[in-house]
This record gives C-alpha cells, structure tokens and sequence, in this order.
C-alpha cells in the first residue's frame, strides 16, 4: 500500500504551483471553504492538524486547509478512503491551494467525525518541518 500511494504523492509534489493562492493564505479563507468545527462535530483547532476549512462539495477528499494558531496556512489535507485506494480508482490532479508543498505525509485515520470510514490523511506541508510546531497543540 505504501508503494501504491507513493508514486502518486511524489507526481503530485513535483507538479505543484510555486504560489499560494489569492485568498488562502490566511484564515479564514475565501469562499466556499467553511469552518470544518461548523460543519461536523470537532474542536475549532486540532493538535497536530490545526484550524480546519473545507469546500463542503469536496468531501470526503478535500482539500481541507489547516492554519496554524497564527492563522497562517501551513497544509493541505486530503482524506481519501482506503476503499477507494484500488487498481479501478484514482485521484488525479490534486490540487494544493496553498501553493507550494515543503514536504508530504501520508497516514492511517480509522475514521472521525466528518468523514467516518477509514481513510488515509495525505498531507502537503507549506511549511518545513519546524513550521509545524504552530499545530502541535
């Protein structure tokens, strides 16, 4: 499965715009991101993931836009279910809004409010590595 998810990851990566989007930057966005703690029951700020925005027409996928405890955007989130991480199934051009993506993470979710079924988060960092204490708790 790692392997599966890798080669896309690392096309993705290399095929993203070098600027952030008009609008994203900050928090909260523009629309038609909302709120994610709106929207499902959740906290208003996450540990390790941040503030959450998301197109709610994009769901389960995304991308849900994460900010920092500054209100900088610092990643873009993709849940896609693992059911649909098969040979019939892709996800292609995936976008990065906040334009340009430090470096990617992918990991198990078995579910969460908002999007139930398990599901592996892949996470495009705008930010390096020591960027992302700002959602660390």
């Amino acid at each position: 499965m790692k392997r599966l998810l890798l080669v896309p990851s690392l096309t993705l990566v290399s095929s993203l715009c070098a600027f952030a989007a008009e609008g994203v930057a900050t928090s909260p966005p523009a629309a038609p991101y909302q709120q994610v703690s709106k929207l499902v029951k959740l906290p208003d700020f996450l540990p390790g993931m941040g503030q959450l925005f998301v197109d709610p027409a994009t769901l389960p996928a995304g991308p849900f836009l994460a900010y920092g405890h500054d209100g900088k955007l610092v990643s873009t989130i993709y849940m896609l279910p693992t059911k649909d991480l098969n040979p019939d199934k892709s996800f292609d051009n995936l976008a990065a809004p906040g334009g340009n993506v430090d470096h990617v993470d992918i990991y198990y979710n078995a579910g969460h409010p908002g999007v139930e079924e398990p599901h592996v988060h892949l996470v495009l960092w705008h930010v390096a590595v020591a960027g992302e204490a700002s959602v660390a708790e």
